[in-house]
């Protein structure tokens, strides 16, 4: 199977967008993956403030696409209050949304979460001190283990891990280290590890790196936008066979 796999779209609508221009934008990415893969990923911010209008844009593109479509949702998803509305248009749109949740496609399983916040290796973060903080921690942690426990249940010899937030700290450098521990955790990549995948795709990290690996050595993937320009590709996608 060939995946496309994209994230951070971003998709905009009303007159500051010109939504028009935005929807061919965006259908660049439905028709080109449609052509060279099987399955298109995408690993959240598919809208860029969570407002449904935005949704209806990027459905809209979406109609060009005549593959199957992957998607989990990200923070700019949220940023509305919407999110619950946003994912209620994806699915009945047909597409197939995880939020700790997991689907298979012609034998191989994806699996899903937003994921979150926490850190990397040794500036990973503890579950001490105040009520909010510890909220924050274990908000990251239970993100892990739904994909954990996703990927484990799948039952396929291969799977696909979709995610917004990075599971390891190689594929943010070259964002500020000072906000590393926005970025993702590394309880995500430790929940790859144990539970074993083929590869796993994230964004949310706009200036960080393309691509790296668990400890285990699970290739992983950053495939925002603004990422996959930057390393030169000529469509926003990147096409990984499993």
């Amino acid at each position: 199977m060939k995946i496309a796999a994209t994230a951070d779209v971003h998709a905009r609508a009303g007159a500051d967008a010109g939504a028009n221009g935005e929807v061919e934008r965006l259908r660049v990415i439905a028709e080109g993956a449609g052509r060279d893969a099987d399955v298109l990923v995408i690993g959240g911010d598919l809208t860029d403030l969570g407002r449904s209008e935005e949704a209806e844009v990027l459905l809209e593109a979406l109609e060009a696409c005549p593959i199957p479509v992957v998607a989990t949702l990200g923070n700019h998803d949220y940023q509305s209050g919407e999110a619950d509305a946003l994912s209620g248009i994806f699915v009945e749109f047909g597409i197939h949304l995880l939020d700790r949740s997991s689907v298979v496609i012609d034998g191989v399983g994806f699996s899903g979460v937003k994921g979150f916040c926490g850190g990397f290796d040794q500036a990973l973060a503890n579950a001490f001190g105040e009520n909010l903080f510890k909220e924050w921690v274990t908000e990251g942690i239970a993100e892990a283990r739904a994909l954990e426990d996703g990927l484990r249940a799948l039952g396929t010899e291969r799977t696909v891990a979709v995610l917004h937030y990075a599971p390891i700290r190689a594929t943010v450098e070259g964002e500020p280290p000072e906000i590393f521990p926005f970025l993702g955790s590394s309880h995500l990549a430790k929940a790859l590890d144990e539970a074993g995948a083929a590869v796993a795709f994230h964004g949310h990290a706009h200036n960080g790196s393309f691509a790296g690996k668990t400890p285990a050595g699970i290739p992983v993937f950053n495939v925002s936008v603004p990422v996959l320009h930057s390393e030169g590709f000529e469509l926003p996608y990147y096409v990984f066979e499993v």
